[in-house]
């Protein structure tokens, strides 16, 4: 959840949407996101909207935290009317949500249930990290509904989790996948980053290694994105550390990919592998594909129906509005037909199912024979009037994109 809020125009204090939003409700899949903005520490490289003890102030509290996720969800309730649009996916990201007692969250998710309803089979997704849960507390959460967890790895390595500024022990992972397993979590996932200032090829191998042998049902593996702001890009401003080398982010994901296509999990998305389609994210395949969802929370966005807004950015605002009986959204725009189609291409691409070529405008048609010479679009897949990236294509796929939407 980036710290940083767009532009737009201002939402109505009852956040009522406008008819036309509301009458696709339920044609597309319904998710809520649950925004939980706080952490034990910062991390060196966060630019996500969360909040340590020192940093929250007055005002807010992560004790009546979910009190307030609760009332914005039966706001949701309100706005959306009466029209039934059962809950598909349900996702607690963060900051740390097992920094919460696990019976908040659980909390949340029956709230969810009694007031939309969970749709039979329904993703219930929480982050978490490492060191925020052990055995009673995982059982809690998998007892009140919660079936799939990701766990924040992101190295195997110490001293490169020291540079990230994380504070858990890697050989704990293995515990905790082992304990998820126990409580009879149906998906567990693992999220990896890589580039850090100091990790060498051998490290980074050293971390899929690990992470493969607790045998995740599905993996993420993202470059470091030194964002402006963070303590990490100070260092590197600096001289302390140096600035990631993009060819050095190639060859580790080109041996992500390889390895983990050797260990049974397959590429769904440029930065995510599972072992089979039942487990791929059904929750971020939502935003992928231009679904509806609700996000609660201090800064979470949400779309619907070519509608989409984003809530006041800090915990004590956002406890306040639901004080007072107003909505947390803070502004809002209303994407019109050719943002739509841009956007749909935009992420659509990154699929390994790709995008129509029907989705593409004159130009960027025009454009895709160079592009399947320059062997970054599959030739066999245009043929099926899809275009699907190539490996070589995932490495580029941003210059693919500007190709596409020139």
């Amino acid at each position: 959840m980036p710290s940083a809020l767009p532009d737009g125009d201002p939402a109505p204090p009852d956040g009522a949407l406008p008819g036309p939003a509301l009458a696709s409700l339920g044609e597309r899949p319904f998710g809520l996101y649950v925004h939980v903005p706080f952490c034990r520490v910062r991390c060196g490289y966060c630019d996500f909207n969360t909040y340590t003890a020192s940093e929250l102030g007055g005002g807010a509290s992560r004790a009546s935290y979910a009190d307030d996720a609760v009332e914005e969800i039966r706001l949701a309730r309100k706005v959306l009317g009466e029209r039934g649009v059962p809950v598909s996916t349900v996702f607690f990201g963060g900051g740390t949500p097992t920094i919460l007692p696990p019976q908040d969250l659980t909390r949340i998710v029956a709230v969810v249930d009694e007031e939309f309803g969970l749709a039979d089979g329904a993703e219930v997704t929480t982050e978490s990290n490492p060191d925020s849960v052990g055995p009673a507390e995982l059982a809690v959460l998998r007892e009140g509904g919660i079936n799939r967890i990701s766990f924040g790895m992101q190295s195997a390595v110490p001293h490169v989790l020291e540079v990230l500024d994380r504070t858990h022990d890697p050989r704990r992972v293995p515990d905790v996948v082992a304990w998820a397993r126990e409580a009879g979590f149906d998906e567990v996932s693992l999220d990896l980053i890589y580039g850090t200032p100091g990790e060498s090829l051998e490290d980074w191998r050293a971390s899929l290694d690990s992470a493969l042998a607790s045998a995740p049902d599905h993996l993420s593996a993202y470059a470091l994105i030194v964002e402006e702001g963070t303590a990490l890009a100070r260092r590197m401003r600096r001289g302390e550390v140096p600035v990631p080398d993009d060819d050095d982010l190639a060859d580790k994901y080109l041996l992500a990919d390889e390895v983990l296509e050797q260990a049974g999990l397959g590429w769904y998305e440029v930065s995510n592998w599972a072992r089979s389609d039942t487990t791929r994210c059904a929750h971020n395949e939502l935003y992928w594909t231009g679904a509806d969802w609700w996000g609660v929370g201090p800064g979470a966005h949400s779309h619907v129906g070519g509608v989409r807004w984003w809530n006041v950015k800090h915990p004590a605002a956002y406890a306040s509005r639901l004080a007072e009986g107003v909505s947390p959204a803070h502004g809002r725009e209303v994407l019109d037909a050719e943002t739509r189609r841009v956007e749909d291409v935009l992420l659509r691409v990154r699929l390994r199912e790709g995008v129509p070529v029907g989705v593409l405008d004159e130009a960027g048609r025009a454009a895709l024979p160079a592009q399947v010479a320059d062997g970054v679009v599959s030739a066999e897949a245009l043929a099926r009037e899809r275009v699907v990236l190539t490996l070589r294509g995932r490495l580029l796929a941003d210059a693919v994109v500007r190709a596409l939407l020139p």
